[in-house]
């Protein structure tokens, strides 16, 4: 049995659990004066972590935590989650900050601090006050419950405007797994990793080098499949936590039946949570899929449909409902990959806009405009050079980002 047909979208999430986990929320005052900005994700007994980073050079202090814990395989109890302070760019101090966050932490919950991980989202630049985290911590444990999620979703949003969280159950060995994905992610979205955060808890029993080799992969295909602006965050982070409590007999191979079921599952929900990102990039109103087809390898394919999502002027034709496809095979031409202009074809869903580098008319081009005023649409540049291809997923660019961000201190 595969991925159920069940997730967040048509579960209640009061009915949403995996086993052995819970999680809290509570306002400790950072830069939310009137919403909650903490949160807790906790194991009731030991899980195996598995992560996957921002790859830009400059590195928050949560970031450079996290990376060393899970590097050592060892084994995690709780995630502590701040929303407002990014505690990136801040030498020493932050990550002292950090090491603090976790002693206080443990000895709240009576754990080890190198069974915490901490994760910060936020402004750059500015110090983490470990006191208001210790003084917001007993109310936190006051109020872990099994079915907060949609709380803790909620407290780690920035310029989110809903929170964005995916759920399914696959059963292996007779067992139900249960498989739930929270994130938070609307600028700063690029690849390498492409969301702020993103965590994963399940409750499948799995050796940690397989859980580690299929979060990457599944980042690959999804987080690292979207842009909103091209930028990549100094705090990026996707953990998963398995804590084996569903009781199957744990995944050893990559290569078994089972695995194969779990990956499913879990890719299917670090897709969705992918795809909320890019729906809420900020001031966005279309959610586009650029597909390349026809290229030389998949290498290639996904280079030319970074390039053409990541174009603020096919970006800002799209927010004009303008079928200008000189900007889409503009941005193919300086993408440095195979091509040969002679040869392109671009299509807005199924309107043929483009054949052989030519415009088809003025009617196509008239038609692919109303595809333009859908919500949701794809773009397909078909390169006619071979079989490999990619699809990126992107958004619009409109006036109300610019002025998310250029208030987003204020």
């Amino acid at each position: 049995m595969g991925r159920s047909t069940k997730s967040a979208a048509d579960v209640k999430l009061g009915e949403i659990r995996v086993r052995g986990f819970l999680g809290a929320a509570t306002r400790a005052g950072f830069k939310y004066r009137d919403r909650d900005d903490l949160a807790i994700i906790f194991s009731e007994k030991p899980a195996r972590a598995a992560g996957v980073f921002t790859l830009n050079k400059v590195k928050a202090a949560p970031v450079l935590w996290c990376h060393e814990i899970i590097t050592r395989n060892t084994p995690v109890r709780a995630i502590i989650i701040n929303s407002g302070v990014a505690n990136a760019c801040t030498g020493t101090r932050g990550y002292l900050d950090v090491a603090t966050t976790t002693n206080h932490v443990a000895g709240a919950f009576k754990i080890k601090k190198s069974q915490v991980l901490v994760a910060s989202t936020g402004v750059i630049g500015e110090f983490l006050d470990t006191a208001l985290i210790e003084k917001a911590l007993p109310e936190l444990k006051k109020k872990l419950s099994p079915n907060s999620w949609h709380d803790v979703a909620s407290a780690i949003m920035t310029t989110d405007t809903f929170p964005k969280i995916d759920y399914a159950r696959v059963n292996i060995n007779s067992k139900q797994i249960n498989i739930l994905g929270l994130a938070k992610g609307a600028g700063m979205i690029a690849p390498n990793m492409a969301t702020m955060l993103a965590f994963v808890i399940t409750d499948v029993a799995i050796h940690q080098n397989i859980l580690q080799e299929l979060t990457r992969a599944g980042a690959a295909q999804s987080f690292n499949r979207i842009t909103v602006d091209g930028d990549t965050s100094t705090n990026d982070t996707l953990i998963v936590l398995a804590n084996g409590a569903a009781g199957n007999k744990a995944i050893a191979s990559v290569d078994s039946d089972d695995c194969e079921r779990f990956r499913e599952a879990l890719n299917g929900v670090l897709f969705n949570l992918s795809q909320m990102i890019v729906k809420d990039g900020e001031g966005a109103t279309k959610h586009v899929e650029i597909r390349v087809i026809g290229a030389v390898s998949d290498r290639e394919a996904e280079k030319i449909a970074f390039t053409v999502a990541n174009s603020p002027l096919v970006k800002t034709a799209i927010h004009g409902e303008d079928a200008n496809w000189g900007r889409i095979i503009a941005a193919v031409g300086r993408s440095d990959a195979t091509i040969d202009p002679s040869g392109i074809s671009i299509y807005f869903d199924d309107v043929w806009v483009v054949n052989e580098g030519m415009s088809r008319g003025k009617k196509e081009e008239k038609a692919a405009e109303e595809v333009l005023k859908r919500n949701h649409f794809v773009i397909t540049v078909d390169l006619g050079l071979g079989t490999s291809h990619a699809s990126v997923f992107t958004c619009d660019l409109s006036p109300e980002y610019v002025k998310i961000n250029a208030e987003y201190r204020s």
